[in-house]
């Protein structure tokens, strides 16, 4: 960060500064003393008013390497155009803790980002926690460069991004907002997979490419602490297989699958499970 020059020696070299453009002096005599003091013309300044950051609405034709980017210079298209991520939220950073200003590239403001850009995606798409789960769709955001924090720059920003694929993003037609409003997820937005969860040929994609799996529920933890990679694959098992029967076109044959989260997933905010079945 920029360092601060102390109110005390500020204000002294204000005052120096004052005093030599002035140009007072300890001389005195003649009819001088008794002139009335000329009064010169003065001007006020006013601070900028600081950045608002980019507006909410805004959409962006973003690859994806530039999507996980913690600061994003790609100027905003015509929503009409092709475009891949749109900005749901704006919100300010709060950089002060204990009475001192962290960077904002620090660790702690980008948890605190990273933290409430997936809070607020669910009331910009609408439906329920799980059919977000079980959908493509995912926050990102952005904060200001260094740069733009030491000129006064406090916002972040919030898009969402439909994943194409486990490193591609899909194209948008909309804003993406309500779109899981209905009963059931469109198979556009839907997860899928192009094999069983697990195996080497899986990838995740929407259900509107080629599929053979479909992600149909999710399992939830409370504890604050990863259980354990023998609690978490327990947990799942008679839950989905039941899913999966619910679902299936004959309960008497049909396949399932479980995605545990694993330790380093639950560290990084995971803390679910998803249920899949054979299509």
């Amino acid at each position: 960060m920029t360092p601060r020059t102390p109110r005390r020696r500020r204000a002294s070299a204000l005052a120096a500064a004052l005093l030599a453009l002035t140009g007072l002096s300890g001389c005195s005599g003649g009819d001088d003393d008794k002139a009335a003091p000329r009064k010169e013309p003065t001007t006020q300044t006013t601070a900028p008013a600081p950045d608002p950051g980019p507006p909410v609405g805004a959409c962006y034709s973003l690859p994806y390497d530039a999507a996980v980017a913690p600061t994003s210079k790609v100027e905003a298209v015509d929503c009409a155009q092709p475009h891949t991520s749109v900005t749901f939220a704006i919100g300010t950073i709060d950089a002060v803790v204990d009475g001192h200003l962290l960077a904002v590239d620090s660790e702690r403001v980008q948890s605190q980002v990273s933290s409430a850009c997936p809070a607020q995606l669910l009331t910009h798409v609408g439906g329920t926690l799980t059919q977000l789960r079980l959908s493509m769709i995912r926050s990102i955001w952005f904060t200001p460069t260094v740069e733009q924090s030491d000129a006064g720059a406090g916002w972040f920003r919030c898009d969402a991004v439909l994943l194409d694929g486990a490193s591609q993003l899909a194209e948008l037609d909309g804003d993406l907002k309500g779109v899981l409003g209905a009963k059931t997820i469109p198979d556009q937005y839907a997860m899928c997979g192009t094999a069983a969860p697990g195996t080497a040929d899986f990838e995740r994609v929407r259900c509107s490419a080629k599929h053979s799996w479909r992600a149909i529920d999710v399992i939830d933890f409370q504890e604050a602490d990863y259980p354990g990679l023998k609690q978490v694959k327990a947990a799942g098992r008679g839950r989905c297989e039941d899913a999966a029967a619910d679902v299936a076109k004959d309960p008497l044959t049909f396949k399932w699958g479980y995605e545990w989260p694993t330790k380093r997933q639950w560290a990084m905010g995971q803390k679910f499970g998803r249920c899949w079945t054979a299509e």
